[in-house]
């Protein structure tokens, strides 16, 4: 049987992910392993990361769920998909469209995961622990409930 994905994680990830591109140029994490109770992110980067750009990261992704952004999806011809996003991940026998999650205006992306409906109820984002090893940063994050 295959793992299930946690909705909130998962929504979280993709907060996570564009972050990470806005602050710091870099792409969307290559490997990531997400969980109910913990996850993980995995980015190519130079460097690691002080606890102050933590911090920010973690603001700003609270940030976001705070807006109480729609998330949606929406199914487009495969060929827009090219033009617009990395598609490297993507089987060969994909099909003729691909769905793209959008969170609000803060992010878009190609996904076959689950996700909430609405950024609200993601809940408190925190980054628990960081490493930086061999060209990798990793980022190990866990959503607590709001009430």
């Amino acid at each position: 049987m295959k793992k299930q994905i946690d909705p909130r994680m998962h929504s979280a990830e993709h907060l996570l992910n564009q972050t990470m591109v806005q602050m710091f140029g870099c792409d969307r994490c290559f490997s990531a392993h997400i969980e109910k109770k913990k996850s993980k992110c995995d980015y190519y980067f130079s460097r690691s990361l002080s606890e102050i750009e933590i911090k920010l990261i973690e603001k700003q992704v609270n940030r976001i769920i705070s807006l109480n952004l729609p998330i949606s999806e929406k199914l487009i011809p495969i060929q827009d998909a090219r033009n617009r996003f990395h598609l490297d991940r993507l089987p060969a026998d994909a099909g003729d469209t691909i769905r793209i999650v959008s969170i609000g205006e803060y992010d878009h992306c190609p996904c076959i995961g689950p996700h909430v409906n609405s950024t609200e109820a993601i809940g408190s984002f925190r980054i628990t622990t960081h490493s930086f090893a061999k060209g990798v940063l990793r980022i190990r994050f866990r959503l607590k409930q709001t009430d």
